[in-house]
């Protein structure tokens, strides 16, 4: 894994082979993260990243600057890479082992990004329960966003605060105001 871009371009990342994660692929981020750049300045934005695993996504909010990052993940083996990494890069993210569900039932911060990237095996109930929690508890700042990550299996355009969707290769990111 690498960071495509900020002060940590270019910089490869390489996690324990053990965690059972599934990083997104840098051409799916390369992707997502030019959508993001078009709506955000980076600088000071507060992100939550959800399913955090190698911790990816939030080694990419962090080289471009966001402000603070809190990174949940069930598996200790991922906090612990997440946090190491972070405290080596000096980066503002806070690692958090926590059942994803848990973690937004109790709490009561709101984020300008929320970014989820659940196991691809979780059926349409499962996306649309950590949907509906982050809206329902009204996790997001004003003009925020929540992006859901899954495969063509699953398809949330149903859901009323449903935006729009783009794919790249096997994953899609779904997008809810």
């Amino acid at each position: 894994m690498r960071i495509i871009s900020g002060k940590y371009k270019g910089k490869r990342l390489t996690a324990p082979k053990k965690l059972p994660v599934r990083p997104t692929t840098d051409m799916a981020k390369e992707g997502l993260f030019n959508i993001l750049n078009n709506r955000y300045y980076f600088d000071g934005l507060k992100v939550l990243d959800l399913f955090s695993g190698t911790g990816n996504i939030s080694f990419e909010f962090a080289s471009r600057d966001a402000g603070e990052i809190i990174a949940v993940d069930s598996f200790p083996g991922c906090v612990q890479y997440i946090s190491k990494t972070a405290k080596e890069l000096d980066f503002p993210i806070d690692a958090i082992k926590s059942d994803v569900f848990k973690y937004l039932e109790r709490t009561l911060e709101k984020f300008n990004i929320i970014f989820a990237d659940p196991p691809y095996s979780f059926d349409q109930a499962q996306f649309l329960k950590i949907v509906d929690l982050v809206l329902e508890r009204n996790l997001l700042l004003e003009g925020g966003l929540l992006i859901v990550e899954h495969s063509d299996q699953t398809d949330l355009s149903s859901h009323p605060n449903f935006s729009e969707k783009r794919k790249y290769g096997g994953s899609i990111f779904s997008f809810f105001q």
